[in-house]
């Protein structure tokens, strides 16, 4: 079911969250974040306070403390149970406790409790966390304080224990009673371009001549609305480098946080390549529940998520290469499949996926992606055609670990590419799926382009593969790297990798010495090299110790329930040492000067969160309970189902209240251009699965000419009617959607093969007259005589 709960009346339940600041440093490619909630009890009676907020899967939580009127209380890192206990006991006992868990079933939810909160008292709860910033196809480093949370969809039989369960309170962002703000210090001495945003921001101050520090700050009156993302743009972005970091002084050597710890950063210049790849099964996962509804961003007239997806699929569909096989399926509270099982890429097999497609709407109630994913595995593999799945998803769920261990599983036998939709997809989910698999993540937030994200991702699946990876370091004697980041076993053109590794052994006192990262492709041996200096150098937070923590944990935390029992001592010690919380540790700080008796149990008070009205807004469903399968059976899907044939399970009613997701289930797509109005949308649509267009009146009316005309300048001495409509095709995409070219050339690609096959040596010719006929500047060189 999806969790709700009411109106929070704040006159009669003051709300003890006054105010969120956040601190940000950004040194290079590591973001250090502070992030402080205070709080005020303006009530007559103690009061315990629960607040749950969202944080990208990828932070390094390692601090935790408070300030209570005056006095700083320190938490410690513990086993979560004991904890939990811990907390328990100290608020009976009447002390005042702070207690920080992440969530059971996700890496990205945390929550706060603040116990016995006296009246009158005021409390600061500072958490401390590092992260790496991932790197956008544009040379951008991205940093984002997630602000949404978005109702996360539960399944029957999932954890009760999760934070996600307790019935926060959802208000209008204008009500929310705390405000956020945010001030972000940039530093790198590659020289800092530009920083751009999402939100208001003031205006960038640099602090040198040199443009190698900057500062910005949110600008007043910030809203909860949105995520605050951040785009961060430096000269020389792409040059290797290694940070080498000192270990803790009180640590002996030999263990994580006393040796020194390096982080590696690449840029392969992998050469770009025609795609290659002829073979392969894809399948698209597209979510179809009730919140892919939704506007793209919380501005009401962005483009609807599901336009958008559908939009997506043409473009997926138009581009994929004659021989592979193909298959869609769309989940929510149930899932169907296009077809029973894949299908060979073929012109009739894409138009009926095409009619598919444009039907599709986000109708299938709820957000339940494991059971598709289990059909999708069970399937026989086809010889010669290894399987690439595209997960699309705003990522609601509350069973993110067991449906990464599924992928997990499965990794042997496919490569899974997620795509995150819309503020409040959750992180762990997208990130974790596609980190479990060897495929790679995007989000797609504000005005980022899904189509543009999904087309470059299926480029670099066609791309031909890299082998041989391996990382050699040349070190002195007597020292010696141990490596902890996961083996790389696959590496994508235009893909930055992160390497940690752990020093060991005696450190000369100056010394250069070099990494390098090999690897093969199409038989020939490539290496990138970095030269760096043995001079480890001190830093207080111990970031590069602590993110190189977190890589190590990914790949042994999977949840309390999920993670083998042979991971799970090696990942309690790993968090308990770091410092760094994991699934099985919280921190708990305990102000024992406070011993006021407690009379009675204290006030309960539960932080509300924003609904982003025209985003999205929490879905109350009221659903009878029971759900039928389409094909006349009353049972849910079983592990033994076969693939081929077509499952279809809906809850029998939906009842929407006031507070349906932004209004927009039961309308008509507003947000968008139709199909029939977008031409470049419509050429794709009408291009045929072998690449060619067809010589009729929806191309003519893309052109914006007559078919009589375009009949009359046809030259069919020279090539026939399809070829002729191709090649006008191409040169009006050069012409008109230069802009998007990154979405359209793998299609653009598969014509001009298509008319070299077809046209031969006339195509010359043929290309000159079209240029002429749409008078156009395009170069001829486009088609590659």
């Amino acid at each position: 079911m999806v969790h709700f709960c009411g109106l929070l009346t704040l006159q009669r339940e003051p709300v003890p969250l006054k105010s969120i600041s956040v601190s940000v440093n950004i040194y290079e490619f590591v973001a250090g974040v502070s992030a402080t909630l205070n709080y005020e009890n303006e009530e007559k009676v103690p009061l315990e306070a629960f607040f749950v907020f969202p944080m990208d899967e990828d932070s390094a939580v390692y601090s935790f403390e408070a300030l209570v009127d005056g006095k700083k209380i320190v938490a410690e890192l513990q086993d979560k149970m004991k904890a939990r206990t811990n907390y328990e006991k100290a608020i009976s006992q009447g002390h005042q406790a702070f207690l920080l868990e992440g969530d059971s079933s996700s890496r990205d939810v945390f929550s706060c409790n603040v116990g016995n909160l006296q009246p009158g008292s005021k409390a600061a709860v500072t958490l401390k966390y590092v992260q790496e910033l991932p790197l956008e196809a544009d040379g951008a480093l991205r940093f984002v304080l997630p602000a949404v949370l978005n109702p996360r969809y539960q399944f029957s039989g999932s954890s009760k224990d999760s934070c996600l369960n307790v019935k926060t309170p959802i208000v209008p962002v204008e009500d929310l009673p705390y405000t956020l703000s945010m001030v972000a210090t940039i530093d790198s001495q590659h020289g800092i371009e530009k920083v751009q945003s999402n939100c208001p921001l003031s205006p960038t101050e640099y602090l040198g001549e040199d443009k190698t520090s900057a500062q910005v700050s949110l600008a007043a009156g910030h809203k909860f609305d949105r995520d605050v993302e951040l785009l961060i743009y430096y000269s020389e972005v792409h040059t290797p480098s290694v940070v080498l970091e000192m270990g803790m002084p009180n640590m002996k050597p030999g263990h994580l946080m006393g040796d020194p710890s390096a982080m590696v950063s690449f840029y392969p210049n992998i050469p770009e390549d025609q795609p290659s790849n002829t073979c392969g099964e894809f399948i698209f996962l597209m979510d179809r529940s009730g919140s892919m509804q939704s506007p793209m961003s919380s501005q009401d007239t962005s483009q609807l998520r599901i336009q958008a997806a559908k939009e997506t699929l043409i473009l997926l569909l138009k581009s994929l290469p004659i021989g592979c096989y193909f298959n869609i399926y769309g989940f929510g509270s149930s899932y169907e499949a296009c077809f029973p099982e894949s299908v060979k890429y073929t012109q009739q097999t894409m138009e009926e996926a095409l009619g598919r497609v444009k039907l599709m709407q986000a109708d299938l109630g709820g957000t339940e992606i494991l059971a598709p994913l289990q059909n999708i595995y069970r399937g026989p593999s086809i010889p010669g055609h290894p399987l690439q799945l595209f997960v699309f998803t705003d990522g609601e769920v509350t069973d993110t670990f067991s449906v990464i261990k599924e992928v997990r599983i499965n990794r042997q036998k496919h490569r899974c590419f997620s795509f995150g939709i819309g503020e409040g997809a959750s992180t762990s989910l997208i990130k974790g799926i596609a980190r479990a698999s060897g495929g790679t993540s995007e989000f797609i937030t504000g005005k980022d382009r899904m189509q543009s994200k999904a087309l470059r991702t299926l480029k670099r699946s066609l791309q031909p593969v890299v082998e041989d990876v391996s990382l050699s370091w040349h070190l002195p004697p007597g020292l010696s790297a141990k490596m902890l980041s996961p083996e790389q076993t696959v590496i994508f053109r235009g893909q930055r990798l992160i390497i940690y590794a752990q020093l060991t052994g005696r450190m000369p006192a100056a010394e250069t010495t070099e990494v390098c990262l090999k690897y093969t492709l199409q038989g020939k041996t490539f290496e990138d090299k970095v030269t760096f200096p043995l001079q480890p150098k001190p830093d207080v937070n111990l970031t590069i110790h602590r993110l190189a923590a977190k890589s190590l944990l990914q790949t042994k935390d999977m949840g309390l329930r999920e993670t083998p029992a042979s991971d799970k001592k090696d990942a309690l010690n790993l968090s308990l040492e770091s410092g760094v919380i994991s699934s099985f540790t919280a921190f708990i700080a305990i102000n024992k000067e406070l011993n006021k008796p407690v009379q009675g149990p204290l006030a309960h008070r539960d932080i509300p969160r924003p609904i982003l009205l025209g985003a999205s807004a929490p879905l109350k469903i009221k659903c009878q309970s029971g759900f039928r399968k389409a094909l006349h059976s009353d049972r849910p899907p079983s592990a033994s189902q076969p693939r081929g044939e077509l499952m279809c399970y809906k809850a029998k009613t939906f009842q929407m209240d006031d507070y349906s997701l932004c209004g927009l289930i039961s309308h008509k797509d507003q947000h968008s251009p139709g199909f029939g109005e977008n031409h470049l949308v419509q050429l794709i649509y009408h291009q045929n699965a072998n690449g060619s267009w067809d010589l009729n009146e929806d191309l003519a009316k893309v052109l914006g000419m007559s078919l009589e005309e375009i009949m009359a300048a046809h030259p069919a001495e020279l090539v026939d009617s399809s070829g002729w409509a191709t090649i006008l095709a191409v040169i009006w995409l050069h012409d008109n959607g230069k802009d998007l070219k990154c979405e359209w050339e793998l299609l653009e690609r598969k014509a001009v093969a298509w008319m070299r096959a077809h046209a031969g040596s006339t195509m010359p010719s043929v290309v000159k007259a079209a240029i002429t006929f749409l008078k156009s500047s395009v170069d001829p060189a486009i088609f590659a005589f």
